[in-house]
């Protein structure tokens, strides 16, 4: 099998592929009306299914009957900004081939564009990650855990509470992972995020935090292991597997990683978006190239 092969089946797009995929702003506006419209639809003001034709200098399309126009953009993303189409895919490239996140300055830097700009087309594209992502319900083996990102304590010191801002995550094993901020660990705060994305019955691993200790009358099949014992792992028999919090400790080691490398700090206020980008990375990493694509048709 050769290497072109063997990256097509893995469902990586190379930078070579994308600027081959996408080499000028037709080419993005029309990617855009087919994956919007399609090559052939009914026009809302003759009726007619038909085709769209191009307009020149325009990110327009015009019915083939009866003339009117189309514009891809309306709604999207894309949408009242003077951003050549093909730097704003680029960005979105960038976004879904990277495993740490790209920051505000490295997006002005490549893209050659203002701070500005590429402050509000990074978020855009945060925003446009959660909207992509979508919700299933999770029913295997799930690992809960909070994790606090970001501050200091007013004596100056690193630790939790003060000046951090709280975050919670759910990992199903072999699946997806959800993540969110939240105000407290305080059981009405916790609780509905749990039974939201966890089907009842479901195996849940977390640590000793007094916050998890309702699932099991809750209907879940919980188990804890204390880490302030140095306890790691436990074996359930009955299902035949382990409890523990390594998969969801490894999303947020992958996460606070990133913000201290690349991002310098994150505040409370887009936290949510970026817990967005790294989750929808997360639950798509084998398929670079449906990621992209993903995101294109969610416009």
């Amino acid at each position: 099998m050769s290497k072109d092969t063997q990256i097509q089946r893995l469902g990586r797009l190379t930078v070579g592929e994308f600027f081959a995929r996408f080499p000028d702003e037709d080419a993005c506006l029309n990617h855009i009306m087919e994956v919007r419209y399609g090559a052939r639809h009914v026009c809302a003001a003759c009726g007619v299914e038909g085709t769209f034709h191009k307009l020149a200098n325009r990110r327009a399309f015009s019915c083939a009957h009866c003339g009117a126009h189309i514009y891809p953009t309306a709604g999207t993303i894309f949408q009242d900004t003077r951003t050549p189409l093909r730097v704003q895919f680029y960005a979105i490239y960038l976004f879904v081939t990277t495993r740490h996140g790209v920051s505000a300055k490295e997006l002005e830097r490549v893209l050659g564009v203002t701070y500005k700009c590429a402050h509000r087309l990074g978020h855009k594209i945060r925003e446009l990650m959660m909207k992509a992502d979508g919700f299933a319900e999770m029913q295997g083996h799930v690992e809960i855990d909070e994790a606090y990102i970001g501050g200091y304590r007013a004596h100056g010191g690193p630790g939790r509470g003060e000046n951090k801002t709280i975050v919670l995550g759910i990992v199903e094993r072999g699946g997806r992972t959800v993540a969110q901020s939240v105000p407290n660990l305080r059981g009405e705060t916790v609780h509905p995020f749990v039974y939201k994305n966890i089907k009842t019955g479901a195996a849940v691993s977390t640590d000793e935090s007094p916050i998890y200790d309702l699932l099991k009358s809750a209907g879940y099949d919980h188990k804890a292991v204390n880490h302030g014992k140095k306890q790691w792992r436990k074996f359930n028999y009955r299902r035949d597997e382990y409890h523990h919090t390594n998969s969801v400790e490894s999303f947020w080691k992958l996460f606070k990683n990133s913000i201290r490398s690349t991002h310098i700090h994150v505040s409370a206020k887009y936290m949510d978006r970026y817990l967005g980008e790294f989750t929808f990375r997360s639950n798509h990493r084998q398929m670079t190239n449906a990621m992209f694509d993903l995101l294109i048709s969610a416009v």
